[in-house]
Protein backbone atom coordinates (compact mmCIF):
# COMPACT_ATOMS: atom_id res chain seq x y z
CA UNK A 1 0.00 0.00 0.00
CA UNK A 2 1.18 3.77 -1.01
CA UNK A 3 -0.54 6.58 1.25
CA UNK A 4 -0.77 9.76 -0.78
CA UNK A 5 2.24 12.18 -0.26
CA UNK A 6 4.74 9.01 1.29
CA UNK A 7 8.09 8.32 -0.03
CA UNK A 8 8.09 4.60 0.17
CA UNK A 9 11.16 2.80 -0.09
CA UNK A 10 11.41 -0.84 -1.76
CA UNK A 11 14.05 -2.64 -1.02
CA UNK A 12 16.34 -5.73 -1.53
CA UNK A 13 19.27 -7.70 -3.40
CA UNK A 14 19.20 -8.30 -6.91
CA UNK A 15 16.75 -10.40 -8.26
CA UNK A 16 14.42 -9.80 -4.67
CA UNK A 17 11.35 -8.39 -6.92
CA UNK A 18 12.07 -5.10 -6.85
CA UNK A 19 11.58 -4.29 -10.97
CA UNK A 20 9.13 -6.74 -11.38
CA UNK A 21 6.84 -5.35 -8.55
CA UNK A 22 7.23 -1.81 -10.84
CA UNK A 23 6.41 -3.67 -13.66
CA UNK A 24 3.49 -5.19 -12.10
CA UNK A 25 2.17 -1.83 -10.92
CA UNK A 26 2.97 0.30 -13.85
CA UNK A 27 0.70 -2.43 -15.85
CA UNK A 28 3.70 -3.52 -18.12
CA UNK A 29 3.62 -6.81 -16.39
CA UNK A 30 -0.01 -9.08 -15.85
CA UNK A 31 -0.16 -10.71 -12.49
CA UNK A 32 -1.03 -14.67 -12.18
CA UNK A 33 -3.03 -13.83 -9.39
CA UNK A 34 -3.88 -11.01 -7.19
CA UNK A 35 -4.75 -7.33 -8.38
CA UNK A 36 -3.38 -4.23 -8.59
CA UNK A 37 -5.45 -0.67 -7.41
CA UNK A 38 -3.82 2.90 -8.00
CA UNK A 39 -6.61 5.88 -7.01
CA UNK A 40 -9.29 2.64 -6.25
CA UNK A 41 -9.21 1.48 -10.48
CA UNK A 42 -7.41 -1.38 -11.77
CA UNK A 43 -4.40 -1.20 -13.52
CA UNK A 44 -5.31 -3.75 -15.93
CA UNK A 45 -8.53 -2.01 -17.12
CA UNK A 46 -7.62 1.37 -16.45
CA UNK A 47 -4.46 1.71 -17.25
CA UNK A 48 -4.22 4.78 -19.66
CA UNK A 49 -6.15 6.97 -16.94
CA UNK A 50 -3.95 5.35 -14.45
CA UNK A 51 -0.50 6.27 -16.46
CA UNK A 52 -1.69 9.88 -17.26
CA UNK A 53 -1.60 10.46 -13.51
CA UNK A 54 1.82 8.48 -12.77
CA UNK A 55 5.52 8.78 -13.83
CA UNK A 56 8.58 6.67 -13.80
CA UNK A 57 12.20 7.57 -13.79
CA UNK A 58 15.66 5.46 -13.68
CA UNK A 59 19.04 6.01 -13.87
CA UNK A 60 19.32 3.36 -16.71
CA UNK A 61 17.15 4.69 -19.37
CA UNK A 62 18.42 5.50 -22.37
CA UNK A 63 16.51 8.70 -24.30
CA UNK A 64 17.58 8.67 -28.08
CA UNK A 65 20.75 10.27 -28.27
CA UNK A 66 20.85 12.16 -31.41
CA UNK A 67 18.26 14.92 -30.25
CA UNK A 68 18.70 17.43 -28.02
CA UNK A 69 17.77 17.74 -24.02
CA UNK A 70 14.74 19.93 -25.39
CA UNK A 71 13.76 17.44 -28.15
CA UNK A 72 13.20 15.03 -25.84
CA UNK A 73 11.61 16.15 -23.24
CA UNK A 74 9.45 18.08 -25.79
CA UNK A 75 7.99 14.82 -27.17
CA UNK A 76 7.34 13.39 -23.82
CA UNK A 77 5.36 16.85 -23.16
CA UNK A 78 3.59 16.61 -26.03
CA UNK A 79 2.09 13.09 -25.28
CA UNK A 80 1.16 14.21 -22.03
CA UNK A 81 -0.37 17.33 -23.32
CA UNK A 82 1.55 19.46 -21.13
CA UNK A 83 0.48 23.38 -21.56
CA UNK A 84 3.52 25.83 -22.27
CA UNK A 85 5.83 23.41 -22.52
CA UNK A 86 8.74 25.60 -23.16
CA UNK A 87 7.69 27.10 -19.81
CA UNK A 88 7.24 23.80 -18.15
CA UNK A 89 10.84 22.27 -19.37
CA UNK A 90 12.92 25.50 -18.20
CA UNK A 91 11.79 25.58 -15.34
CA UNK A 92 12.32 21.40 -14.38
CA UNK A 93 15.50 22.04 -16.31
CA UNK A 94 16.16 24.69 -13.81
CA UNK A 95 14.68 23.20 -10.22
CA UNK A 96 17.26 19.79 -11.32
CA UNK A 97 20.52 22.15 -11.39
CA UNK A 98 20.86 21.66 -15.39
CA UNK A 99 19.25 24.63 -17.60
CA UNK A 100 22.66 25.01 -19.35
CA UNK A 101 21.97 21.49 -21.33
CA UNK A 102 18.70 22.37 -22.81
CA UNK A 103 20.11 22.53 -26.49
CA UNK A 104 22.60 20.01 -26.20
CA UNK A 105 22.79 16.67 -27.78
CA UNK A 106 21.72 13.83 -25.32
CA UNK A 107 24.46 11.59 -26.74
CA UNK A 108 26.80 14.52 -25.23
CA UNK A 109 25.43 14.39 -21.53
CA UNK A 110 27.57 13.27 -18.67
CA UNK A 111 25.62 10.25 -16.93
CA UNK A 112 24.66 12.22 -13.90
CA UNK A 113 23.08 15.15 -16.50
CA UNK A 114 20.85 12.01 -17.85
CA UNK A 115 20.30 11.54 -14.70
CA UNK A 116 18.41 14.29 -13.67
CA UNK A 117 17.02 14.98 -17.43
CA UNK A 118 15.41 11.83 -16.49
CA UNK A 119 13.75 13.74 -13.70
CA UNK A 120 12.57 16.50 -15.51
CA UNK A 121 11.06 14.23 -17.65
CA UNK A 122 9.35 11.83 -14.79
CA UNK A 123 7.96 15.65 -13.33
CA UNK A 124 6.28 17.10 -16.87
CA UNK A 125 2.74 15.93 -15.88
CA UNK A 126 2.70 16.58 -12.27
CA UNK A 127 2.09 13.16 -11.40
CA UNK A 128 0.71 12.49 -7.92
CA UNK A 129 2.70 8.71 -8.17
CA UNK A 130 6.44 8.49 -9.36
CA UNK A 131 8.18 5.50 -9.32
CA UNK A 132 12.09 6.09 -8.93
CA UNK A 133 14.41 3.28 -9.67
CA UNK A 134 17.82 4.20 -7.81
CA UNK A 135 17.44 7.75 -9.21
CA UNK A 136 20.97 8.82 -7.79
CA UNK A 137 22.81 6.13 -8.75
CA UNK A 138 25.18 7.76 -11.31
CA UNK A 139 25.40 11.01 -9.25
CA UNK A 140 28.64 12.21 -7.40
CA UNK A 141 27.50 12.85 -3.12
CA UNK A 142 27.15 16.28 -3.61
CA UNK A 143 24.29 16.42 -6.53
CA UNK A 144 22.49 13.66 -5.02
CA UNK A 145 21.56 15.32 -1.95
CA UNK A 146 20.75 18.18 -3.90
CA UNK A 147 18.51 15.36 -5.81
CA UNK A 148 16.88 14.30 -2.90
CA UNK A 149 16.36 17.31 -1.23
CA UNK A 150 14.82 18.52 -4.44
CA UNK A 151 12.44 15.68 -4.23
CA UNK A 152 11.29 16.21 -0.66
CA UNK A 153 10.79 20.03 -2.08
CA UNK A 154 8.42 18.28 -4.04
CA UNK A 155 6.68 15.95 -2.01
CA UNK A 156 6.16 18.40 0.44
CA UNK A 157 4.88 20.76 -1.47
CA UNK A 158 2.47 18.99 -4.02
CA UNK A 159 2.01 15.92 -2.17
CA UNK A 160 3.34 13.48 -4.54
CA UNK A 161 3.85 9.38 -3.66
CA UNK A 162 7.01 7.76 -4.29
CA UNK A 163 8.07 4.61 -4.81
CA UNK A 164 11.44 4.47 -4.58
CA UNK A 165 14.66 1.73 -4.83
CA UNK A 166 18.08 2.09 -4.34
CA UNK A 167 20.81 0.49 -3.02
CA UNK A 168 22.09 3.23 -0.61
CA UNK A 169 21.02 2.69 2.62
CA UNK A 170 22.25 6.15 4.25
CA UNK A 171 20.19 7.56 1.23
CA UNK A 172 17.05 5.60 2.33
CA UNK A 173 17.11 6.47 5.80
CA UNK A 174 17.64 10.00 5.13
CA UNK A 175 14.60 10.06 2.19
CA UNK A 176 12.00 7.53 2.77
CA UNK A 177 8.72 7.75 5.43
CA UNK A 178 8.23 4.32 5.10
CA UNK A 179 10.40 0.85 3.81
CA UNK A 180 9.43 -2.83 2.48
CA UNK A 181 12.56 -4.82 2.20
CA UNK A 182 11.60 -7.89 -0.18
CA UNK A 183 13.61 -11.23 -0.72
CA UNK A 184 12.39 -13.81 -3.38
CA UNK A 185 9.38 -12.12 -4.09
CA UNK A 186 8.17 -11.65 -0.76
CA UNK A 187 7.68 -9.15 1.62
CA UNK A 188 10.38 -9.56 4.87
CA UNK A 189 9.67 -7.05 7.24
CA UNK A 190 8.00 -3.02 6.42
CA UNK A 191 7.82 -0.27 8.53
CA UNK A 192 9.68 3.33 9.42
CA UNK A 193 13.15 2.71 8.50
CA UNK A 194 13.85 3.55 12.53
CA UNK A 195 10.78 0.64 12.99
CA UNK A 196 13.06 -1.72 10.96
CA UNK A 197 16.04 -1.31 12.89
CA UNK A 198 14.69 -1.58 15.87
CA UNK A 199 13.21 -4.76 14.61
CA UNK A 200 17.08 -6.10 13.56
CA UNK A 201 18.39 -4.70 16.81
CA UNK A 202 20.83 -2.51 14.91
CA UNK A 203 21.63 0.77 14.60
CA UNK A 204 22.68 0.42 10.76
CA UNK A 205 20.31 -0.37 7.56
CA UNK A 206 23.34 -2.06 5.76
CA UNK A 207 23.26 -4.95 7.86
CA UNK A 208 19.42 -4.91 8.21
CA UNK A 209 20.03 -5.42 4.31
CA UNK A 210 23.07 -7.74 4.06
CA UNK A 211 21.07 -9.91 6.44
CA UNK A 212 18.37 -10.27 3.97
CA UNK A 213 20.68 -10.51 1.10
CA UNK A 214 22.32 -13.57 2.88
CA UNK A 215 19.55 -15.01 4.66
CA UNK A 216 16.29 -14.11 3.07
CA UNK A 217 15.29 -12.84 7.03
CA UNK A 218 16.22 -10.52 9.48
Amino acid sequence: SLRRGEILGLLGPNGAGKTTTIQLLLGLTTPTEGQVRIFDQDIQSHRRAILQRVNFSSAYIALPSNLTAWENLNVYAMLYGVKNRRRKIEELLELFGIPQVIEQKTGALSSGQLTRLNLCKAFLNDPEILFLDEPTASLDPEIATRVRRTLRQIQSEKQVAMIYTSHNMHEVEVICDRVIFLSRGKIVTEGTPQEVLQRANTCSMEEVFISIARDGAL
